[in-house]
């Protein structure tokens, strides 16, 4: 499969995904969980674009997914790391539509995650211990995304945030409100898409 192709994954995983977005498709029928028009580039458009933060990433162990709706790209990470041993992926979602399909496609897969039904916010304040990456798809505007990511940013991690066109403007918006320590890298599967690695975010006094 094309999409795969651009990052490589064991054949134990591409049966994991297969179980994970036949049940999306099945759980897309009453619960918005993807847009239409994306369904026939599911592959390429939602799976292979989540796999391409596994390299930038790949000694890391725990993940949080912030904003986890259709599973993009935590379950998919999780999928991935099954066969890593003390590796999981936390699901931090509000929705309860989308908390129950999240802990669904985890049963359909067997992969290493556990669902948070609850606000970030509130997630935040007792968040996981050691973690190393936290991860954001189509949830926020940088400005406010960083708000989410700041409070779970500890010594080592870095947040791996997926990013359309606007992302320079998001980032320079940002600037007004947070000092940050960034970098881009261009997406693989979108010629516009970026993700935005964040090592350090620390708030202006303007601010307060």
């Amino acid at each position: 499969m094309r999409a795969l192709a651009l990052t490589s994954v064991s054949r134990e995983t591409i049966a994991r995904l297969d179980a994970f977005v036949a049940c999306l498709l099945r759980a897309r029928l009453r619960t918005n969980l993807i847009a239409a028009s994306t369904v026939p580039q599911i592959w390429t458009r939602h799976v292979a674009d989540s796999l391409q933060l596994l390299p930038l990433a790949p000694n890391a162990n725990v993940w949080i997914d912030l904003g986890s709706g259709a599973g993009f790209p935590g379950v998919v990470i999780a999928c991935a790391l099954a066969e890593r041993p003390g590796a999981i992926v936390h699901l931090v979602e509000s929705t309860r539509k989308k908390c129950a399909f999240l802990r669904e496609a985890i049963a359909a897969t067997g992969a290493p995650a556990i669902v948070h039904c609850e606000r970030i916010e509130d997630f935040a304040r007792n968040a996981v211990a050691n973690v190393d990456v936290i991860t954001a798809r189509a949830l926020a505007p940088m400005p406010v995304l960083l708000g989410y990511v700041q409070p779970l940013l500890k010594t080592g991690a870095q947040a791996l945030l997926l990013k359309g066109q606007d992302v320079e403007a998001e980032l320079t918006e940002a600037a007004k409100y947070w000092n940050i320590e960034s970098a881009l890298v261009a997406s693989k599967t979108s010629a516009s898409g970026k993700i935005v690695i964040i090592r350090g975010v620390e708030s202006r006094k303007r601010m307060g």
